[in-house]
């Protein structure tokens, strides 16, 4: 990253750690702004020229994600291995940086629930390095931090993509910072155009990419409230094709199932022809609050009913891992296998929103439930965090499913390459 290519915005990233009054540096904004790969090589040249047999913290959502947007982009740049020698030791999470005589040790965690602050508890930490930090619960970062206090000179690198204006760390860090209360905190706010690496058909590209809460997050980089209809997108005249369709042939067919005893029941029969496009032809939608609750047995002989001629086709039944009753009935015949599904919920809404903005997904018209869901199925507006109203929402969960479990290659070509989380 030589320094005159840099952009404004990632200049001040690495004359920041300098200062005499800096404690915390703050960056958010869209995608693709250049600001992790600018705070990951300045943390690295400030701890290696500040310091000698210290420990340091690199945090992410997941050590996997970590080592994927931190210890792999420090590996490749020439700014970091011209001057010192990396090793990594993934069974124990551990960068090892040495070079000028020095060499300091950078411990990778995950932050991804209530129970990660534990990782981190013992240990003393001359700076932590927070890589998507609004993905991390407040304990984890507050323990993280406190590993530093009895550093003198010890700093804070805090990188994200906006959420919403209710979460912990907008309230607690980017709001004080940008009023002065937290007045040794930098809040430096990134967009693609602080990034010299993107053109503008490379933005133009990212920003076809989303629509709704995550056009304001991931494009604008705003902290915005997720509100109104989750898929603002869905376009009747783009998505809904005609019964008889015709279908490119060799693809597979797939089966996704949100399983419900009282609550309904929903199933989509869908067929991913080889270019990555879905389409939805048949579904199966059954509630047992306005019926005679139905067995595991029959809801299985619906499932056989859904498939129809196609039964030795369908690669997997992509289920609710909680449903395991169900998945055990559908071995048990053992016509057809069994996946259990991601049930990442906002990683599922996130995927089918960019899958339906560029048109990957489309739905037969006989298919109502899921059409009428679409018009439904709303943001839970009155939560500080982004939930879903928990209603019309069976044939949307079920879409979510197969998305996120047989449409990972789709997922990724419709990103650019961008790893799924």
């Amino acid at each position: 990253m030589t320094f005159e290519k840099l952009s404004e915005k990632q200049k001040q990233v690495f004359r920041w750690c300098y200062r005499p009054d800096s404690y915390a540096l703050i960056c958010d904004g869209s995608v693709r702004s250049g600001k992790t790969a600018a705070m990951a090589c300045s943390f690295v040249l400030w701890a290696m020229s500040q310091f000698s047999g210290e420990r340091f913290g690199i945090c992410g959502n997941t050590v996997q994600s970590a080592e994927r947007n931190i210890i792999m982009e420090l590996e490749q740049m020439a700014d970091i291995t011209h001057y010192f020698q990396l090793h990594y030791l993934g069974s124990k999470h551990i960068l090892t940086v040495t070079g000028n005589g020095r060499t300091n040790w950078f411990h990778v965690f995950g932050g991804k629930d209530e129970a990660s602050y534990k990782l981190v508890q013992g240990l003393t930490l001359a700076g932590v390095l927070f890589d998507e930090v609004a993905l991390m619960p407040e304990s984890f970062v507050n323990q993280a931090i406190a590993r530093t206090l009895s550093v003198e000179e010890a700093k804070l690198w805090f990188n994200c993509n906006p959420d919403s204006p209710e979460h912990w760390f907008y309230k607690q860090w980017i709001k004080k910072a940008d009023s002065g209360e937290r007045y040794d905190a930098l809040h430096l706010h990134f967009t693609m155009r602080d990034n010299p690496a993107m053109t503008e058909n490379k933005i133009q590209r990212a920003e076809s990419m989303y629509s709704g809460v995550f056009y304001d997050r991931y494009i604008k980089g705003l902290w915005k409230v997720a509100e109104g209809i989750v898929y603002p997108m869905f376009n009747r005249e783009k998505h809904i094709v005609p019964n008889d369709v015709p279908l490119l042939p060799g693809g597979d067919y797939f089966i996704s199932c949100d399983y419900g005893t009282l609550n309904p029941t929903s199933a989509g029969l869908w067929y991913l022809d080889p270019t990555g496009h879905a389409t939805r032809l048949k579904e199966y939608y059954y509630s047992g609050r306005s019926g005679t609750p139905r067995t595991d047995e029959e809801h299985y002989a619906a499932l056989e009913q859904l498939a129809g001629e196609n039964i030795g086709d369908v690669r997997a039944v992509i289920v609710d891992p909680s449903a395991a009753s169900f998945i055990a009935c559908i071995r048990q015949h053992g016509r057809m296998r069994v996946r259990q599904a991601d049930n990442s919920v906002l990683d599922g809404i996130r995927d089918t929103s960019v899958l339906l903005e560029k048109g990957y997904l489309h739905f037969c018209s006989c298919c109502t439930d899921i059409i009428r869901e679409f018009g439904l199925y709303r943001w839970n507006e009155k939560q500080a965090q982004d939930t879903v109203l928990k209603e019309n929402d069976h044939a949307m969960d079920d879409m979510r499913y197969f998305v996120r479990t047989a449409m990972r290659r789709t997922i990724r070509r419709a990103r650019g390459g961008e790893e799924i989380r």
